[in-house]
């Protein structure tokens, strides 16, 4: 069995080498929105939960912009090519409109 550490530097390795700039940068953006729910996740923890809506807006939005990121990746994606035939112009179009329809959602529901 290969050691972790082994493990590990090949997955970095073959990520850098064959991963396009472009699912980089969308794989960037998952993971800031990880670190936003887990920051938000935290911080209710400690301090608590007034006002819970905040709570549950921040943490909603969170988890919506992670499922959007993973959607334009998964569309993006070149070998997904066959899969799904609109471009990834329109693909990126529809993660802005789903943004700006999750951003009003949400700023209604905050009051």
């Amino acid at each position: 069995m290969p050691a972790p550490t082994d493990v590990l530097t090949k997955l970095t390795r073959d990520y850098a080498a064959t991963t396009p700039q472009r699912l980089k940068v969308i794989d960037t953006y998952m993971v800031f929105c990880v670190a936003v729910g887990l920051i938000q996740f935290v911080y209710c923890v400690l301090v608590g939960t007034f006002p819970y809506n905040a709570f549950l807006a921040g943490f909603g939005s969170a988890v919506a912009c992670f499922v959007f990121a993973a959607n334009l990746r998964i569309k993006t994606n070149p070998s997904n090519s066959r899969q799904f035939e609109a471009s990834p112009e329109s693909a990126f179009a529809e993660f802005v409109l789903c943004h700006i329809v999750l951003h009003f959602v949400i700023t209604n529901f905050l009051g």
